[in-house]
């Protein structure tokens, strides 16, 4: 079998580019990481708002048997059906603010992970094209020393 000896102008030209692969590596650990980052902040707040609905359920369970007894007069059904409506309505105020303090949190927390990854990002960049300009510039300079 004979040896190809056409080459690609194109994998010559790639070849030849100052091209850091660990920048490319370096930023998917980044992403990795952010998204770990991310990742963590959802499943808190999906545990915390179970604890919340797991909470409500019971205590709604527990009112519901203490209003389910039969009473001995029949004014008692009326009371025990509006102690019942009352203590909901009061209930559902508190857990839905605590649903409410949980995606505060998650809010806050998300935009300082991606302010923080914002500026991680800026400084990378940064970095890459500080290194590919020492890089091009000392391409030049090896090029022209060649060419005098």
């Amino acid at each position: 079998m004979t040896k190809n000896t056409f080459e690609n102008p194109f994998a010559k030209l790639f070849n030849d580019l100052p091209v850091d692969m660990n920048a490319f590596a370096d930023s998917f650990k980044s992403a990795g990481a952010l998204s770990e980052k991310l990742s963590r902040v959802a499943l808190g707040a999906a545990e915390k708002n179970a604890e919340i609905s797991n909470k409500w359920t019971r205590e709604t369970l527990a009112r519901l048997t203490v209003a389910s007894k039969a009473p001995s007069e029949p004014t008692d059904y009326s009371k025990a059906a509006t102690d019942f409506a009352s203590a909901s309505v009061e209930a559902a105020s508190e857990h839905v603010a605590a649903f409410a303090e949980v995606a505060k949190k998650v809010q806050m927390d998300t935009v300082e992970l991606m302010l923080a990854a914002g500026k991680e990002a800026q400084a990378e960049a940064s970095a890459v094209v500080k290194k590919a300009t020492v890089e091009a510039t000392d391409a030049v300079k090896k090029a022209t020393a060649k060419a005098a």
